[in-house]
This record gives structure tokens, C-alpha cells and sequence, in this order.
């Protein structure tokens, strides 16, 4: 614990927060002045931007250095961070209702629209600009319970572990900040979703009980759409879903990892141009330790 408080002031913020069960608000304002908050708050373009698009390139796009200043818990109330979204939702919104990666797109993508509802609905965007990525979402809601960023391009016949979680981590953020519009669709479709993960016990195949990827094991910090299993239990606990008996082999393979000094690894980082390297590959990770720390407060005891 006092090694994670000797880190970034996000880590120190949600460490009291999530582990201590503190309220630290000073914390929480000094994210946007110093730290990783403020280095990528300082690489906003004068029009409101990141990078050279919503979606180029990929990791120090507008797009993902918004996902990554939400998932730093920086406070929502950023006036700059509410205008590049403004513009965002004004922009980019394609022919089928959600957010183009490029303007004027016909179609949008699943994965990518769940992260929008993500960061934008914690951020505070208004409820009417956020209707048209709801209906999308719903739209493309599959009949095994999650959902697939292909299923409206080539067409998909199962749902993505990718895309399924990306859009449940949206919803949880559009219910938790009070927005209303087909909420109870969405948190229906949200509970399906849980259920198609715990289904695949988070990793494994439905059908032969095999690991489908390897990648799902691997904990890149920040690990932007790819999916992985500690990725996954981080949003089981932050929803407050409760302890099932399929959580159990993910949840003895994040303990697995733990090393003797109590610290969990950063594994290797997602391959591309970023803005800041938050910590270095393979070392001590304080990201990995805070949210395998948080998993297991919430289902360690419970098997």
C-alpha cells in the first residue's frame, strides 16, 4: 500500500479511494495539474483536439487520450475535456446514429461507441447528444447475450470479448452518472453481457473449455480495446456484481501472478505511438497492482 502511494497522483487518488475506502478530493484536483493527468491535458491541440483526429492516430488520438484521462479518475468537471467531447458528438456522428471514426462514415463501430458512452457520460456530455449512440448500441445488441464490432461490417454469428466489455463499461458509466434514456434496455443488455462472459468463465472457450487467446492473460497497461481477464473483473467489481463460482479460475490466475514482493507486472505494452510511457514494460506495475488489489478486496474471500 505504501508503494502505490508513492506513485502518480491518480494511482495515489484511487488507492484511498478503492482501497482505504477515503475520500480524497485534493487528490483528485491535483490530477489535472501535475502528473501523467496534466502531460496529457498539456498535448491538447488549440482546436480542442489530440493528436491529428478523433481516431489518428490510434493511441494519441482525441478518441483514446480520453479514455485514458477517465480511466486516471481525473475530475469530471474539466472544461476543456467537456468541449473536446462537445465537438466530438457534433462531428463525428455517422449515418447509423453512432460515432464515426473518421467524419461523415456511414457506418460506426461497436467497440469504439462503447468507449464514447464510456468517457463521455462520465464527462458529464448532455443526455439528448448521447440518445443516437444508445439506439446504436441496442441496435447491435446480439442474440448470445454480448456484442461484436463486426456485426454490422462483414457480420458476426458470436459475440467479441473485445466488444462486449468495451460496451459494458460504457453502459455502467451512462447508468452511474444518472442519464435515463432506455436505461432499463441498456442494463438489461448489460446483464447478458456479464452473463456471456461468465459463460466463457472469462477466458475459455463455452464449447471445448480451451484458453481462446493467450492475450486475455496478459495485463498491458493501458490496455485501450483489447480485452484481458483483469481488465474484466475490475468492471465485475466496479459494477457491483456479485460473486459467482465461474469468476474462480480467473480469479486464481490474477493471484497467480502476484510476485513474492506482493507487486503484479506490467506485461508488454500495446505496440504504437503514445504521448507517455506510464510505466516501464515488465516492471512493478502500479496500475496492475491497484486493480488486482481492488478485484481480490471484492471476491477474494468469496469462493
Amino acid at each position: 500500500m505504501s508503494w502505490l502511494l508513492q506513485g502518480d497522483v491518480a494511482i495515489q487518488y484511487q488507492t484511498h479511494r478503492d482501497l482505504l475506502d477515503a475520500d480524497r478530493p485534493d487528490l483528485r484536483a491535483r490530477i489535472a495539474r501535475e502528473g501523467w493527468g496534466k502531460q496529457l491535458l498539456d498535448q491538447r491541440n488549440p482546436d480542442g483536439s489530440w493528436g491529428l483526429d478523433f481516431y489518428r492516430p490510434k493511441w494519441t488520438s482525441s478518441h483514446y487520450t480520453l479514455l485514458s484521462l477517465k480511466g486516471l479518475a481525473i475530475a469530471p468537471d474539466q472544461p476543456i475535456i467537456r468541449e473536446s467531447i462537445a465537438r466530438i458528438l457534433a462531428g463525428y456522428k455517422a449515418v447509423d446514429g453512432g460515432i464515426g471514426c473518421s467524419r461523415g462514415d456511414r457506418k460506426s463501430d461497436v467497440c469504439v461507441n462503447g468507449m464514447v458512452l464510456n468517457y463521455a457520460s462520465y464527462f458529464g456530455a448532455p443526455a439528448d447528444d448521447l440518445c443516437s449512440i444508445v439506439d446504436f448500441l441496442l441496435c447491435e445488441h446480439m442474440k448470445d447475450g454480448g456484442f461484436n464490432c463486426q456485426s454490422n461490417r462483414s457480420g458476426a454469428h458470436h459475440s467479441s470479448l473485445h466488444s462486449t466489455l468495451s460496451v459494458l463499461e460504457g453502459i455502467h458509466e451512462y447508468a452511474r452518472n444518472g442519464y435515463r434514456y432506455r436505461l432499463d434496455e441498456l442494463q438489461t443488455a448489460a446483464r447478458r453481457s456479464r452473463e456471456f462472459i461468465l459463460l466463457h468463465r472469462f477466458y475459455k472457450s463455452d464449447r471445448t473449455g480451451d484458453i481462446i487467446s493467450k492475450r486475455f492473460l496478459m495485463f498491458p497497461y493501458p490496455p485501450r480495446w483489447y480485452y484481458n481477464i483483469l481488465r474484466a473483473l475490475d468492471h465485475f467489481q466496479t459494477a457491483g456484481a456479485p460473486y459467482d463460482a465461474r469468476m474462480q479460475d480467473a480469479l486464481d490466475s490474477v493471484a497467480d501472478k502476484c510476485g513474492k514482493d506482493g507487486l503484479w507486472r506490467r506485461e508488454a505494452a500495446v505496440p504504437g505511438k503514445v504521448f507517455l510511457v506510464m510505466e516501464a514494460p515488465r516492471g512493478p506495475s502500479r496500475w496492475n497492482t491497484l486493480m488486482a488489489l481492488r478485484v481480490l478486496k471484492a471476491y477474494g474471500n468469496a469462493a
